[in-house]
């Protein structure tokens, strides 16, 4: 495949139940001939079909995973399932208009949907043997369940464009039925062979089935470590994420779509620091794969196909400015123990209790005899932290809070007393910060705040330094 003459882009799942307003603006628009192609599309499931099979992500309602994990009847997952049936059906309906596509659309699904139930009608059946454990298999029964969603869309996508005259050709790397155990790379590199993008445009499955198993690290991640991996193997000249929306300064929602400005140019820096605040732009260890093969990442908003979007790269930044305000959620544990000063091993040994509870870090501080870490969790697993922390420290104070944190970011915060006038911004709105902490390479500022204030506290941080900003160069202006 010719070398940096291509792109590769991903759809997420939201803008994917919009695709045939897509296949007028984002894959057609006004290209003809030639201009269509150069294009590679790695596809999330349609809106909603993840949730309903494996679970809800944000209630946690069980999907058709939850049921099989959980029932001992089976009934729960049948249900589950047929519903994931009736509702790609219904999805697709939506968005292809000849009668001719959804009846193959139907018959895919079918296919899927029945292929997927008979092999965990055998599985069970095999594990109501003593000399097989379910529970060992479960990993490999979600990623299967995964891959059908992505399948779908792919195929209902490449059905859509090949009515509307494109050469679109549907690339399936779920594994389906295929034999043997490949790496991520064998599996992209095979489905690669004999693809010319110059002339053909390839709709690849966001979920890719592999011996390292995507979901064991990346779990609903895993659509973007194909995408980036896709784009690295083949010599992307360019990524681009397509998303409903622009990367901005801030959550247009919080402080007004007057007031938002796009980013425009920004780098990996910045998008680890937005990944850290739970603010992700893409996954961490997608950035490092695209950010190691030297291909720059774009981020766009899918419905404005002519806006060129955010780009990120390794640039430094041309003059110091904050370019995103942002914030989340979180639980405070401070461990306090008056002998710690001068003790090797408390850190070790909280880091042992957090990983073992796979908390996420946000940040920490510490001094003498205190550390205080910053956690996005809930507070169900931190009274199992403060339990095994009471075990390990007997004489400690072990202490948890629900605060927030603000965090104002940009590739080079230096000169801006971002801190100092952060501070002073926070309390002219009438606020407090119970602490603040800047590390040295002035990427980053982080105000922690009371949970109730975060979101007036973020508006107040963004009319400091970004609205005032603007003011003042259309005052120069």
């Amino acid at each position: 495949m010719t070398q940096k003459t291509h792109t590769v882009e991903k759809i997420g799942g939201t803008s994917m139940s919009r695709v045939n307003q897509l296949r007028d603006t984002l894959f057609i628009g006004d290209r003809k001939g030639a201009d269509l192609y150069g294009r590679i599309f790695v596809v999330s499931a349609f809106g909603g079909i993840t949730d309903l099979l494996l679970e809800h992500k944000k209630s946690g309602n069980p999907g058709v995973y939850a049921h099989f994990a959980n029932s001992d009847t089976g009934h729960g997952w049948h249900d589950a399932l047929s519903d994931v049936e009736s509702k790609m059906q219904e999805v697709h309906k939506e968005v292809l208009e000849h009668p001719g596509d959804v009846e193959l659309a139907d018959a895919f699904v079918t296919e899927r949907i029945h292929g997927a139930r008979n092999c965990l009608i055998d599985l069970q059946r095999l594990c109501a043997y003593g000399h097989f454990r379910l529970s060992e298999h479960m990993l490999q029964i979600r990623e299967l369940l995964s891959g059908l969603g992505e399948s779908h869309s792919a195929y209902v996508t490449t059905l859509l464009l090949q009515r509307a005259g494109v050469n679109a050709r549907f690339v399936d790397l779920s594994g389906w039925r295929d034999d043997g155990d490949v790496t991520l790379e064998q599996r992209i590199n095979s489905a690669l062979d004999g693809i010319d993008p110059k002339t053909e445009m390839p709709i690849v499955t966001g979920y890719a089935q592999c011996a390292e198993g995507l979901m064991r690290e990346f779990d609903r991640g895993y659509s973007e470590v194909t995408f980036s991996r896709l784009a690295a193997l083949s010599g992307a000249r360019e990524a681009l994420i397509h998303k409903e929306f622009h990367l901005s300064s801030c959550d247009p929602k919080l402080v007004g779509e007057d007031a938002v400005k796009k980013i425009g140019r920004t780098n990996y820096d910045v998008a680890d620091q937005l990944s850290n605040m739970g603010m992700e732009a893409i996954h961490p260890k997608a950035a490092k794969t695209l950010r190691q093969a030297n291909v720059p990442l774009r981020v766009t908003n899918a419905f404005e196909p002519d806006d060129p979007g955010t780009l990120i790269d390794d640039e430094k930044a041309t003059s110091p400015a904050v370019e995103i305000v942002t914030g989340l959620d979180i639980v405070t544990l401070e461990v306090f123990e008056q002998d710690m000063v001068g003790v090797k091993g408390y850190d070790s040994k909280i880091l042992d209790v957090l990983q073992r509870h796979n908390v996420r870090i946000v940040s920490k501080v510490s001094n003498a005899n205190t550390i205080t870490h910053y956690l996005d969790t809930s507070l169900k697993t931190m009274r199992r932290v403060e339990k095994d922390l009471a075990e390990a420290f007997p004489a400690a104070e072990v202490t948890t809070r629900t605060l927030a944190m603000a965090s104002v970011i940009g590739r080079d915060l230096n000169g801006l007393s971002v801190l100092s006038n952060g501070l002073l911004a926070i309390a002219e709105a009438g606020h407090t910060a119970i602490g603040a902490t800047q590390g040295p390479r002035n990427v980053d500022v982080q105000f922690i705040v009371e949970r109730d204030t975060l979101q007036p506290v973020i508006k107040a941080l963004h009319a400091a330094f970004i609205e005032a900003d603007s003011r003042d160069i259309a005052r120069a202006a």
